[in-house]
């Protein structure tokens, strides 16, 4: 499959990932709220809930920040629509992230994009020298950089996502999850298939 019909059908799958995402999000927020008196056969949020979106939300905020900075600076047209998919798609998680930590009284439909400001802050010192540096390139120096720190952090993400999948007790938060394992994995093909591509 081309990168031209692979970035089409990544569009539409994300667009139903990303709906299908915010159903279960809503529902991972009423049973945190819930812990205490959840019925029989349900799973609160616990201690691998809780390390599965504080890594999901570290990796993938670094992928959001490069992706912000690529949407602007590639040179290469794929590398430029593969980070403006990319940013929706961390926006919509880091949303998603977000909302499970509040009232679930007020959850909304609207999208809450975070700021560079939050962004940044969910980063490790590690990412934010990468960021630092990607910001200084150019050209198809800045274009082969970006593919490969998100050929990295998807493969750190995949990681994130198999590991919880084997420990998780929560029955949307596995949801969320496997319906991310998917999506990084369809990235991680399209990405290699852009760096072949790039030489």
């Amino acid at each position: 499959m081309g990168v031209t019909s692979m970035m089409h059908r990544r569009q539409m799958l994300a667009s139903a990932a990303a709906a299908s995402v915010a159903l279960m999000a809503t529902s991972v927020l009423t049973q945190s709220a819930f812990a205490q008196t959840a019925m029989p056969g349900e799973a609160a949020m616990g201690e691998a809930e809780t390390k599965h979106a504080e890594e999901t939300g570290m990796v993938g905020s670094l992928s959001l920040a490069t992706s912000r900075v690529a949407a602007e600076k590639a040179t290469d047209a794929m590398v430029k629509k593969f980070a403006g998919f990319e940013v929706a798609e961390q926006e919509t998680v880091a949303d998603i992230l977000m909302s499970m930590k509040a009232d679930p009284a007020s959850a909304e439909g609207a999208l809450k994009k975070p700021s560079e400001a939050e962004v940044e802050a969910m980063i490790d010192p590690a990412g934010k020298e990468a960021l630092t540096k990607l910001r200084g390139l150019s050209g198809a120096e800045f274009d082969k950089m970006y593919v490969t720190a998100q050929l990295d952090g998807h493969r750190k993400l995949l990681a994130i996502q198999e590991d919880y999948l084997k420990v998780g007790k929560n029955r949307e938060h596995l949801s969320v999850a496997k319906l991310a394992r998917g999506q990084v994995k369809e990235h991680i093909a399209l990405l290699e298939d852009i760096q072949s591509k790039m030489g």
